[in-house]
């Protein structure tokens, strides 16, 4: 999990370095599709994943991959102008919109302690926002449709997580992704849209393209690893850390570093996440209690 934390980053830079040298953003999105999927479908085939699903999975990979598109999309919308820590710790909003969906969509227990966490941690949030709508416009409110979008991505991935094996998920995801966006730069090939008008690559920017999707494919796969040997409960504290290399590596190579009120924010968001899931590791520890109590039969 630390693993991902610090190759994660590695993918906004990658994002970031195309979107600066002259990448539509759409193009950006659709290379993470096409490289991850290349990585990811000679790793199916080494590990012998079986990899056909039925109608109701591949249904469900089809949102995912939309999902994901969306989150993509947002976030390097965000980040091709704006530095990558302030558009990451915005994004950190994603597990409060999650525990809420959550407890709409899945019916899951949520008390006002939590509920309350994640009004502190959206207040967070806003102390990013505010000086960052000063400086860079409405593009600073980009982040939020990728913790959005993420969080209904998380869900979907919920949803069918017990039904596919994670590496044959992370391929048709890729598929799928590549399914849709390839169509859409060829439609809109010549219309002069700038996110959706493709150019060809010069230079490094086939580096930075290839980037995007070789970090995107490499940091997931170690997320999915960890997830294999540990519960989400225990990671979930250590993604706060990525925060941390977003911060070096954008004062490194962007020569970007946060403003007071930007880690003041920071601390908020963080605080406030690591407090949710807190409660979340006592809920858990309640329920487990309760199931392993003999039932007194009258």
């Amino acid at each position: 999990m630390l693993a991902f934390c610090v190759l994660a980053p590695l993918l906004d830079v990658a994002s970031k370095l195309a979107a600066e040298s002259g990448m539509p953003v759409g193009q950006i999105t659709t290379a993470r599709f096409v490289v991850q999927g290349a990585l990811m479908l000679p790793v199916l085939l080494l590990m012998g994943v079986p990899w056909r699903t039925d109608r109701r999975v591949a249904s469900l990979l089809l949102m995912r991959a939309v999902f994901l598109i969306l989150s993509t999309f947002s976030f390097v919308s965000g980040i091709a102008v704006m530095p990558v820590a302030d558009a990451l710790a915005i994004a950190f909003v994603e597990p409060f919109i999650l525990l809420i969906l959550g407890s709409l969509i899945f019916g899951d227990e949520v008390g006002p302690r939590r509920i309350a966490a994640s009004v502190v941690g959206f207040g967070g949030a806003l102390l990013v926002i505010q000086p960052s709508l000063a400086t860079f416009g409405l593009v600073a409110l980009w982040p939020l449709g990728t913790a959005f979008a993420f969080a209904f991505y998380m869900l979907v991935t919920r949803a069918m997580s017990d039904r596919i094996h994670p590496v044959a998920m992370q391929l048709h995801t890729s598929l799928a992704g590549m399914a849709i966006c390839l169509p859409l730069l060829v439609l809109f090939d010549g219309s002069g849209i700038g996110p959706l008008d493709a150019l060809e690559p010069q230079g490094l920017q086939w580096l930075w393209l290839f980037g995007v999707g070789f970090w995107a494919a490499i940091s997931h796969m170690c997320m999915t690893y960890a997830l294999k040997f540990a519960p989400s409960a225990t990671l979930a504290p250590l993604h706060y850390t990525e925060i941390i290399a977003a911060v070096i590596l954008g004062y490194l190579i962007f020569d970007d570093f946060p403003n007071p009120l930007t880690w003041a924010g920071i601390a908020v968001i963080t605080g406030s996440g690591l407090y949710i899931i807190h409660r979340e590791r006592l809920s858990a520890r309640v329920k487990r209690r309760a199931a392993i109590l003999p039932v007194e039969v009258p």
